[in-house]
């Protein structure tokens, strides 16, 4: 069956550079708000009016390049920083020593901040350290060594937050990579179950049955069965084996972790009857037991129901015999579909089934088991030793529709 290939992009990164770019425009704005207020006290207007107008054009024009780190350079956050650092410098031009001793504002004023915290998502708490020491030396610079007591603070929140933001966003991104690869593994290994299942439903039992054959015949048949035993253990052993470790983590870093799955497409129309699944199983040796009306599921859960009973039917053939009976209940709830088979062979030994789990005979774990924890249902298998086995089969139609 065709699949298709499914994305997956987390990352935390992102929406702070989307609140940084709403923070430029927003405190570009304040800073020329505040000089037009106090635009009667300023020394010399005019200058001021010109580095706003620089200001203005590179802050609009300049948006592109803090949507995401791959636009952000370094080149353009190193111009970023300059035309920062130039307004704080600018304002002992243009403002007068009084107003400067008095605790006149700078001409970028909290503007500043933004080209620090650029610095900051970009590279981490070191390079906000950086940037915002030489914040801190040109405000020293613009209060000739003196700094009043509102600069101080300033300098320091500023120094603070960035260190503090760069911190996190590095956690962020270890982080994502570190759920990107669990992400992966849990996908990997769910396809390896998934494989491991349609194995044992075809390959494995093929082999198993020439294993048997060969033995009973005899002559150059028990020497294939001796073969086909041997090829049903190795490949027992490389499905239950380890998980094949996945490389990919992320792609890149500015869009952040990317995680790729497989799934297969949903090419069916409608939900189908259950029923219709189950009718070939029906023989002289298994009664089916259904309701009178359709039981219906999406395609992908009933297929994966019929499966598991299929591989139930199977374990009663090989382990209770061929002479032994079954049946098959389906039962339609108003909350979940139940399918009971049971069997009237010897059951099963207390402890065989996690003995048989431990020698890599994964029949029930992962035909039964595996099939239905994959569509948020549970099987129960019940046997007492005498008294045949019941294994009981349940799916919550919720979870089912989420299958579609």
């Amino acid at each position: 069956m065709a699949r298709r290939e499914r994305v997956m992009r987390m990352s935390v990164e992102q929406p702070l550079w989307r609140a940084l770019t709403g923070y430029r425009v927003l405190t570009m704005l304040y800073a020329i708000g505040l000089f037009a207020s106090a635009y009667d006290e300023v020394a010399r207007p005019r200058i001021a009016i010109a580095y706003y107008a620089v200001l203005a054009v590179w802050t609009l024009a300049t948006l592109p390049r803090v949507a995401n780190a791959a636009s952000c350079t370094k080149r353009f956050l190193a111009v970023d920083l300059a035309v920062a650092l130039a307004g704080i410098l600018l304002t002992r031009v243009v403002e007068s020593p009084e107003r400067i001793e008095a605790g006149a504002p700078t001409l970028p004023s909290i503007w500043t901040a933004g080209a620090v915290l650029a610095f900051a998502i970009k590279g981490g708490w070191r390079w906000a350290a950086f940037a915002s020491t030489l914040v801190a030396a040109a405000n020293l610079v613009h209060r000739s060594g003196v700094p009043t007591r509102d600069t101080v603070h300033m300098v320091l929140l500023v120094w603070i937050a960035s260190i503090a933001i760069g911190y996190v966003v590095e956690v962020a991104r270890a982080s994502e990579r570190t759920l990107a690869r669990a992400l992966e593994i849990e996908a990997a290994t769910r396809e390896r179950e998934r494989l491991a299942r349609d194995i044992h439903d075809s390959v494995l039992q093929v082999l198993a049955m020439v294993q048997r054959r060969g033995a009973v015949i005899g002559g150059e048949a028990a020497e294939l069965g001796r073969l086909a035993g041997e090829q049903e253990v190795a490949l027992r052993t490389l499905v239950s084996g380890g998980l094949v470790p996945v490389s990919r983590v992320s792609e890149d870093v500015a869009e952040g972790a990317v995680v790729r799955t497989v799934e297969e497409p949903d090419d069916d129309a409608g939900p189908v009857d259950l029923r219709v699944l189950l009718a070939p199983y029906a023989a002289a040796r298994v009664s089916l037991a259904e309701p009178g009306a359709p039981v219906l599921l999406p395609p992908p859960a009933a297929r994966e129901l019929a499966a598991a009973v299929s591989a139930a039917l199977d374990n009663v053939r090989k382990h209770a015999g061929a002479g032994a009976r079954a049946w098959i209940l389906v039962e339609d709830e108003p909350d979940e579909v139940i399918v009971t088979v049971r069997d009237d062979g010897p059951g099963i030994p207390e402890g065989r089934l996690a003995q048989a789990e431990g020698e890599g005979r994964l029949g029930v774990a992962l035909s039964i088991r595996g099939r239905l924890r994959d569509l948020g249902g549970t099987a129960e298998l019940i046997s007492t030793s005498g008294q045949g086995t019941e294994v009981e089969l349940k799916v919550p139609k919720q979870m089912a529709r989420g299958q579609r």
